[in-house]
């Protein structure tokens, strides 16, 4: 009888013999590895949506764009033949300077007993060199940018980067140094053009102005210039708002934008993104001199009618009308029965000026020229600039109520006349005998020579008060009637009440000049 014997392997035989076939199986299907290799992640890599680039509006408008290097004679102290050499020192003179103090102790142990500097002639130069009859040296005094509007050479920056300098060199993008002369330059518009004076007739990349009239304000813009100096510099904004007036002048209309403009982009161009010239950096608002993103340009269109007549004669000629002007408040609007407050309000007419010829007159409002509407004394102001000397143009005005229309020849503007003019208030005079305007919160006393009122008193809580009428100024007229006495004006206010109008427009006379104010005349 035979005896079967039964074989169980245990559980760790069987995983070897598994993970050995396992291995062998796999060895079989695909070979023996020659060498392991580690595993490692990829760098992070995002394929971010294409954002707009200023690099090719860069890359085509930099060539054209300059450094401006100004030079200046700086004199040295003159010699004024009495064997002296003295000080002002923070406005007083040596002798208001106190005995002990170290100044005064100094020049009068090296000089004299008096402070001054004596003795021989030969030994003053050379302690200071010799002055009289030499001419200063030229300096570096300011720098700023500019661009190139023609192929020949002309250069656009401002006038107040170059109106001192006797010497001018500009910089371009290459490094390349080039000697410029002064064309002409315009105070008014603080433009200048200099001209590259190059022997072999090189052509020059330049640019052309924009049709500013097409920008809006949020369109991107890239200035370009030369802050600090450094040069080449770009950067980039958009416009922030248009027709700002920073008070520079009678033809303010400036671009502002917030790109990034500092020291030295002077002169410089803003360009749009066809590569074309919409501004003239000019100007930056900022409390520490610093950029703080806004910035002022001057518009392309105003820039390029200037320019030209710079390029042309060297100078600009531009139209005169002849009168002293004011804006048209809604106050002013509502006491002369207009229903809007727009326009330019008269204040004079200049003696013998194409205005007076024409019969403008006090208290009128130039409410259009050519039939294109007038916002406001600016606007008068620069379209009249922009007319020919010698055309005649239709202006219309508003008086009495009633619109009229004139023809007026204009005149050419010489250097010292004004465009407009906007008067001030003056010291106050001493009153006489005063008689009372309660309503209206002043009193008044008959001029001495006879023509309209002196202000005696004004009452601080007034209207009166409030719109600047002061002690001392003359009242000439109301609602454009002459008055002599605290009678006429009741009696103009007391007409104007009955024709339903609730101010009333008074002229006003101070040392600085004439100017309107409107005052309500509705209480009581």
């Amino acid at each position: 009888m035979s005896t079967k014997t039964s074989f169980r392997p245990s559980l760790t035989t069987v995983l070897k013999a598994s993970t050995v076939a396992g291995l062998a199986a796999m060895m079989l299907a695909s070979g023996i590895p020659a060498k392991v290799t580690n595993s490692y992640a990829e760098a992070v890599k995002i394929d971010a949506p294409q954002v707009a680039s200023f690099a090719n509006v860069v890359d085509a408008v930099s060539p054209a764009v300059v450094s401006v290097r100004v030079q200046s004679n700086v004199n040295p102290v003159s010699d004024d033949g009495d064997n002296s050499f003295s000080f002002n020192f923070g406005g007083r003179g040596f002798d208001d300077l106190p005995d002990d103090h170290p100044l005064k102790r100094f020049f009068k142990e090296f000089g004299g007993q008096d402070g001054q500097f004596h003795g021989d002639r030969k030994q003053q130069e050379r302690r200071f060199g010799e002055n009289k009859g030499r001419k200063g040296h030229l300096r570096p005094t300011s720098q700023g940018s500019g661009f190139f509007i023609s192929e020949d050479g002309y250069i656009v920056t401002n006038n107040h980067v170059v109106s001192d300098g006797q010497a001018f060199t500009v910089i371009m993008n290459d490094g390349t140094e080039l000697d410029a002369k002064l064309i002409g330059k315009d105070s008014r518009t603080d433009l200048a053009v200099l001209k590259v004076d190059e022997k072999d007739k090189r052509k020059f990349t330049f640019v052309n102005f924009a049709d500013d009239s097409k920008v809006r304000v949020g369109d991107w813009v890239v200035a370009v210039g030369n802050p600090f100096g450094l040069g080449g510099t770009v950067t980039a904004g958009i416009i922030s708002a248009r027709g700002r007036d920073i008070g520079s002048g009678p033809y303010d209309d400036y671009l502002q934008v917030d790109a990034a403009v500092n020291r030295g982009n002077s002169g410089g161009p803003t360009f749009n993104l066809n590569g074309e010239v919409v501004g003239i950096n000019t100007a930056i608002f900022s409390p520490s001199g610093g950029n703080v993103g806004i910035a002022f340009a001057i518009p392309a269109s105003v820039a390029k009618d200037v320019v030209t007549d710079l390029m042309r004669d060297g100078k600009v000629q531009r139209g005169w009308l002849g009168v002293q002007i004011q804006p048209v408040t809604k106050d002013i609007a509502e006491s002369l029965g207009l229903a809007e407050a727009s326009g330019a309000l008269v204040v004079e007419p200049q003696a013998g000026s194409p205005g007076e010829k024409a019969g403008i007159k006090q208290g009128d409002v130039i409410t259009a020229l050519e039939g294109d509407t007038i916002k406001d004394p600016r606007d008068l102001a620069r379209r009249v600039a922009a007319i020919e000397p010698g055309k005649s143009v239709d202006i219309s005005l508003w008086r009495d109520g009633k619109p009229q229309t004139v023809k007026v020849e204009i005149a050419k503007l010489a250097q010292d006349q004004q465009a407009s003019n906007d008067t001030e208030e003056a010291a106050p005079a001493e009153p006489s005998a005063e008689q009372a305007l309660a309503d209206l919160g002043i009193t008044v006393t008959p001029s001495e020579d006879g023509k309209g009122v002196t202000v005696a008193s004004v009452d601080s809580d007034s209207d009166a008060s409030d719109r600047g009428l002061k002690e001392g100024d003359k009242i000439t007229s109301v609602n454009n009637q002459e008055i002599k006495s605290a009678e006429d004006i009741t009696k103009v206010i007391d007409a104007a009440r009955k024709d339903g109008r609730s101010k009333a427009l008074f002229q006003v006379e101070t040392n600085d000049g004439s100017r309107f104010m409107a005052l309500p005349i509705n209480q009581g």
